[in-house]
């Protein structure tokens, strides 16, 4: 026998609705988070260190702002923040 469980009272109704609203959200956030992320690693995989600096400044805003909104922890924001910009500073290394 297969149940399935609907919410069976307004308040269980209401909260389901909430939730498939804020997980509609947060997935929007993440993604977003995941494209800024993409075009530093894209800008460091073409040389281009200018375009990685800017992208990775914008980068970094993006993921601040997704972690206040509780979207993405605080550590791997930082952990993601410290590695690309260890990835754009090494680019100005093999530069010079």
């Amino acid at each position: 026998m297969e149940s399935t469980k609907l919410a069976n009272t307004a308040q269980a109704r209401k909260r389901v609705l909430q939730n498939e609203k804020r997980r509609l959200h947060n997935a929007s956030l993440r993604s977003r988070l995941r494209t800024y992320v993409r075009g530093v690693l894209k800008a460091v995989h073409i040389g281009d260190q200018e375009q990685a600096r800017t992208a990775l400044r914008a980068a970094e805003s993006v993921i601040d702002k997704t972690v206040g909104k509780g979207v993405a922890h605080r550590n791997m924001a930082a952990r993601t923040k410290s590695r690309l910009s260890a990835r754009v500073k090494a680019m100005g290394n093999v530069a010079q």
